[in-house]
């Protein structure tokens, strides 16, 4: 009787433990979406509403606490994504500081549904465990449920908009902010470590009050809450923080977040540095303010040295042909004519390149990642520039002729092919959108530059591309004398005419490759639509154009073939708006015998390798990247690399960009690159930093990278 009596108060007082803490916070699972398509990736927020003063914490707690877990059980082909912490607060007391959440917190997870899931209602599952702190602590869990319907369509649930506001509260990939740290001296295991901003003085859009460091949880070392600041916000970012070591060496680079104050406005930013010895080997890379001048200037002849070598890059040679067969055209006529035409063409590529400074600024406002060539991981964008330069190769062979007249069908042929003012303007609009694909030397670096800068120099830099872009044709046109070497007009320049379309078919092949690794197998769709755009450009040439009667019927036929195509290749059976989605971060992406062997690329994939002291080398390419190719066939994937690889036992891995990832973009700005190609070669020697290869490779370049990373 008496054991009965005390397991019975036993189970009461768990069960009293356990309504305690189930009271101090509550838990709740949300879904961006109702109904979901297979294929798609949407938002799950696990909400945390915690009681007047109790709190829970962040990925790193700080002093004391433990961080949010959550497990997820899920249906197969659902995959749950990293959690995405929205930026902490400092919680008291001050000697024992910690970073945590107060009154309400959504941890945000992406989950990504498998194409081939069936229709029907899922049910999700997140188990999570957290420790929630007043005057004591007491660890809690809770299961949490929601139910998704995988549908033909998706619809956004009535918690969307909550959850893209919990978004925003998300740490920004850092753009402005460029950081270095050193240490002071050390006593015994603690050091005091000095963060400072070396690219100039701080956002004049953004007035500070205060600044502070988060830093990332790390076994092996401990940066104490405490902050110092050591000078003005308005000049320079600089701060104290110190640490304390537990065993190891010393880091070598620390990661956390910059937190950014302004009277109740609070920003994160996620910020990645190197760790100097001392002050005077960090001095030299401070930029004072007539060094920001040099580099500024410096960075200018980069980009217009690099906007004019994309004048001979495989990706403007078509457009190049054009302005060729231009100036033949045009030989015998008023220089007047001939200098209005070469300056309507800059006014064309520099009108183009202002747009593409608008989209990068404003994809920056928005806080989400800019990159060169990012429009290129837009499978939409690729299906409409395949077709319109389908559209000009039908025009060069003949297929419809440019009337004034002409119909929505040839407006983009007609533009390309006229000779006059509005041929000249759209050729400069074309050739800029072809060029953005490739990256030619000394571009890379002064993109890099004007990414990470205000809005004024990245109109600036992109402007001075433009000019580089466009110069050899004003140039031609401003001296006509120069005319007389290039052929007289004649009979020939029809056949040039038609042999042009060549080169812009070749075109069309590579943008149906890079529309392939959106589309996979469904791609042959997009080559049917091509087919019959033909076909109907055919019929409108023949039939109406240059037919004498029943053209009502010709152009009824055109535009039947034209909407049936598209609505049943292009929205049935493409669903051209909704790529394939991307495959997962992990394993292997070739394995042969003569081949190099590519895994994924990861961050945590390059920290396992040189923890291992491998000899790591990251290829970040992707398929639009004509550039990047080029560097594979020539200088990677050769027999003599691929021994060398082989030899020295070097981790390969392979970062595509194709759909311009953040993970990819983050890493690329690290190393001041605006877009692909990059190469990096990690030393065997883990405290080593990467060797950072040129835009153009060679095989002795690639060669030598890795002799020197074997050292």
């Amino acid at each position: 009787m008496r054991l009965k009596i005390i397991c019975l108060f036993l189970l009461a007082t768990i069960l009293t433990v356990a309504v305690a803490r189930a009271a101090h916070t509550q838990v709740q699972l949300l879904l961006s979406a109702d109904t979901a398509k297979p294929g798609d990736t949407i938002w799950a927020g696990v909400d945390l509403k915690m009681e007047p003063g109790w709190h829970t914490y962040w990925k790193n707690p700080g002093d004391a606490g433990q961080a949010t877990e959550i497990k997820w059980t899920l249906p197969a082909g659902v995959t749950a994504g990293e959690i995405q912490w929205p930026l902490p607060k400092k919680l008291p007391p001050a000697e024992v500081t910690t970073y945590g959440y107060e009154d309400e917190v959504m941890l945000l997870v992406p989950l990504t549904l498998a194409t081939n899931l069936p229709t029907g209602e899922l049910n999700l599952t997140a188990k999570v465990s957290w420790l929630e702190c007043k005057d004591s602590c007491i660890p809690a869990n809770a299961d949490a449920q929601a139910a998704l319907n995988i549908g033909s369509e998706t619809k956004n649930s009535v918690n969307a908009a909550e959850i893209e506001t919990w978004k925003k509260l998300v740490p920004q990939t850092n753009t402005f902010y460029q950081l270095q740290a050193h240490w002071e001296n050390a006593t015994n295991d603690t050091r005091p470590l000095v963060i400072s901003q070396i690219n100039g003085g701080t956002d004049k859009n953004f007035k500070l009050d205060s600044v502070d460091f988060f830093p990332d949880a790390s076994d092996t070392f401990e940066i104490q809450s405490a902050t110092e600041i050591i000078s003005d916000y308005s000049a320079q970012i600089q701060l104290r923080k110190l640490v304390k070591k537990f065993s190891g060496d010393w880091p070598k680079a620390i990661s956390g977040v910059l937190v950014l104050t302004t009277g109740n406005s609070r920003a994160g930013y996620v910020v990645q540095m190197p760790v100097a010895e001392n002050a005077s080997e960090i001095a030299a890379t401070k930029i004072a303010p007539n060094a920001a001048k040099s580099s500024l200037w410096q960075m200018f002849i980069f980009a217009f040295i690099g906007g004019l070598i994309l004048n001979i890059m495989p990706c403007v040679l078509p457009v190049i042909a054009l302005k060729i067969l231009g100036f033949v055209s045009e030989a015998k006529s008023e220089p007047r004519r001939v200098r209005a035409l070469g300056g309507i063409y800059a006014i064309g590529v520099l009108i183009s390149f202002l747009v593409l400074a608008a989209v990068v600024i404003g994809v920056k406002s928005a806080g989400h990642h800019a990159g060169w060539g990012m429009q290129f991981g837009s499978p939409v964008f690729i299906v409409c520039l395949t077709t319109l330069v389908t559209l000009v190769a039908l025009n060069l062979f003949g297929i419809f002729e440019v009337t004034p007249g002409g119909g929505a069908l040839d407006k983009a042929s007609e533009l390309a092919s006229r000779s006059g003012a509005a041929g000249a303007f759209f050729n400069g609009v074309l050739a800029t959108l072809l060029a953005t694909p490739c990256t030619a030397p000394f571009l890379g670096a002064a993109l890099g530059f004007a990414f990470a800068q205000s809005a004024s120099v990245i109109v600036l830099i992109f402007l001075t591309v433009g000019l580089g872009l466009a110069s050899p044709y004003v140039l031609l046109s401003w001296n006509p004398a120069w005319l007389k070497f290039l052929p007289k007009p004649g009979a020939w320049m029809e056949k040039f005419k038609i042999a042009m379309g060549f080169p812009m078919l070749a075109t069309v092949v590579w943008l149906f490759n890079i529309a392939a690794s959106s589309y996979g197998k469904n791609v042959l769709w997009l080559g049917i639509f091509l087919v019959v755009v033909a076909f109907a450009a055919w019929i409108f040439g023949e039939f109406f154009q240059r037919g004498r009667s029943r053209r009502g019927i010709a152009l009824a036929l055109v535009l039947i073939f034209l909407i049936g195509g598209y609505v049943f290749a292009l929205e049935k059976e493409l669903d051209w708006r909704n790529a394939l989605p991307e495959t997962g971060a992990t394993g292997s992406l070739k394995e042969s015998a003569d081949g190099i062997d590519w895994q994924r690329w990861s961050p945590e994939a390059v920290a396992a390798a040189r923890a291992a002291g491998k000899i790591v080398i990251v290829d970040f390419t992707a398929d639009w990247c004509l550039t990047c190719q080029v560097n594979k066939k020539t200088s990677i994937e050769i027999p003599s690399v691929r021994a060398k690889i082989k030899s020295l036992g070097v981790i390969a891995l392979l970062a595509d960009n194709t759909r311009t990832p953040d993970s990819i973009s983050t890493e690329l700005n690290r190393y001041n690159r605006a877009g692909v190609p990059l190469v990096l070669v990690y030393p065997k020697n883990p405290d080593a930093q990467p060797i950072v290869l040129p835009e153009v490779l060679t095989p002795g370049i690639v060669l030598d990278a890795l002799d020197r990373a074997a050292r």
